[in-house]
């Protein structure tokens, strides 16, 4: 008797276990709902105390947590250096970590994480900059790992690369006394050869993740304007006129392509006559 007695107060246990964490899991799916109204109402700090919640209410909800990075996200002013900005930046990477941690292959959360870091670099001094962009170069690459199809992935390498030698282009430019709007070689031997030797394997690189983005979307107009953009950078380094003149019709003819496709795209848009059909009756 005393036997039946514990195992029906076991089971009674149980039973109650299973019906409050039923009425938590509803309550947190009615927390996510109400934060997911707060944040298309831009009411992003109630987004968060809702999804926060909802992640109180039942831990294992990988899109409450999603969400929550996300609305942190959501309130970061890239550039804005203030401890209140930088504290919304570092809680929205910390949440989509969280996330990582449930789900490795949640693409949202990869590329969430490496727009952030991309976003942060371009505010950022040289040193510090490249060191961000190599952050989210990573991002990306894990990005595409788990989705290699993923274009905006491949392209966002591309303009990486392109963010890494610009800026030094135009501080050689300034030093030699070139100007910025009569291109052409760099004309220092020397400082062009110490250039080519670090940075045409990256734009060799960035080069080659557009043509991955594009391999995915032949009419990724972007990509197709940063390959234009890669390709005059590479020219600088050239050795002769003559390359340099090759190259540069290389990117012409990319600028041509972009104009072709907006074109094309602009063609196949469907269009409004004014011509409106009788209602069946």
């Amino acid at each position: 008797m005393v036997k039946v007695t514990r195992v029906s107060a076991a089971v009674g246990a149980l039973t109650l276990i299973f019906v409050m964490s039923g009425c938590d899991k509803l309550k947190s799916r009615d927390n996510i709902n109400q934060g997911i109204a707060s944040f298309k109402a831009n009411r992003f700090a109630d987004a968060v105390d809702h999804f926060k919640l909802a992640i109180a209410l039942d831990p294992t909800n990988a899109n409450a947590r999603l969400y929550l990075a996300t609305s942190y996200m959501q309130q970061w002013i890239p550039g804005a250096d203030s401890p209140e900005n930088n504290q919304m930046a570092a809680q929205a990477k910390d949440e989509f970590l969280k996330v990582l941690e449930q789900d490795p292959k949640n693409t949202n959360a990869l590329a969430s994480l490496a727009s952030l870091a991309y976003n942060t670099a371009l505010s950022l001094p040289l040193d510090k900059k490249l060191q961000m962009f190599g952050e989210a170069s990573q991002w990306y690459h894990k990005l595409i790992e788990v989705d290699p199809t993923n274009k905006e992935a491949y392209y966002s390498l591309g303009v990486i690369a392109w963010n890494k030698w610009y800026p030094v282009y135009q501080t050689t430019l300034l030093n030699l006394k070139m100007k910025s709007e009569d291109p052409g070689l760099i004309k220092d031997k020397k400082v062009k050869e110490e250039l080519k030797t670090q940075y045409t394997p990256i734009i060799d690189e960035g080069m080659t993740d557009m043509a991955k983005a594009l391999e995915i979307d032949k009419e990724y107009e972007d990509a197709m304007t940063y390959t234009n953009l890669l390709l005059r950078e590479r020219a600088v380094l050239l050795d002769t006129q003559d390359q340099y003149n090759a190259e540069i019709k290389k990117a012409d003819q990319w600028l041509q392509t972009v104009l072709d496709t907006k074109k094309a795209k602009a063609a196949r848009a469907p269009t409004n006559n004014g011509i409106v059909a009788e209602p069946s009756k």
